[in-house]
């Protein structure tokens, strides 16, 4: 097996592993809404069902649609990810361990929605009272990571094209 798709693998599964064990703890210790402080007036481990995508988008579309849109979407996005894996570059360990990180995060909410028709959050993130990020989970962060990391390999990608031109 290619070295390519043994990071996939490998990263794909701790992450899925890391969330999946974190998602059942709350699922199984909290009731719904509870919150347990971790650093006061700033972190909260608190139990949120999220039934639309990140940061609630498509959370009042109609069930069905959400139901339908939310189990089809993920296989799409996988199989373009192993698609553009297979073009990757064996030494191009930065995108392909990004890739693999956008995959295993996509599988950990994935199997959320299989199972429950819903994903479950729990990293609550806050300033006081005053001000509340929505709540997210250990795949949406490798998700974030692995996305944030190919936008910035896109920009230097797309800084060095110039220069090679001019040569």
């Amino acid at each position: 097996m290619k070295k390519k798709y043994l990071i996939l693998v490998s990263l794909s599964a701790l992450i899925i592993a890391v969330d999946q064990l974190v998602k059942m703890y709350v699922h199984t210790h909290f009731q719904l809404g509870e919150s347990a402080p971790i650093m006061q007036g700033f972190f909260n481990i608190t139990y949120v069902r999220n039934f639309g995508a990140a940061f609630g988008f498509l959370n009042q579309a109609h069930p069905e649609f959400r139901e339908i849109f939310f189990l089809t979407m993920p296989p799409v996005a996988l199989l373009i990810i192993l698609a553009i894996l297979r073009g990757v570059k064996e030494e191009d360990t930065q995108q392909i361990l990004a890739l693999s990180s956008v995959f295993g995060g996509a599988v950990g909410n994935y199997i959320d929605r299989w199972r429950f028709r819903y994903v479950i959050d729990f990293l609550d993130f806050h300033w006081k009272e005053n001000y509340t990020y929505p709540a997210f989970n250990v795949a949406d962060m490798a998700i974030v990571c692995g996305v944030f990391v190919l936008l910035i390999l896109m920009y230097f990608e797309g800084k060095k094209k110039p220069s090679q031109n001019a040569a």
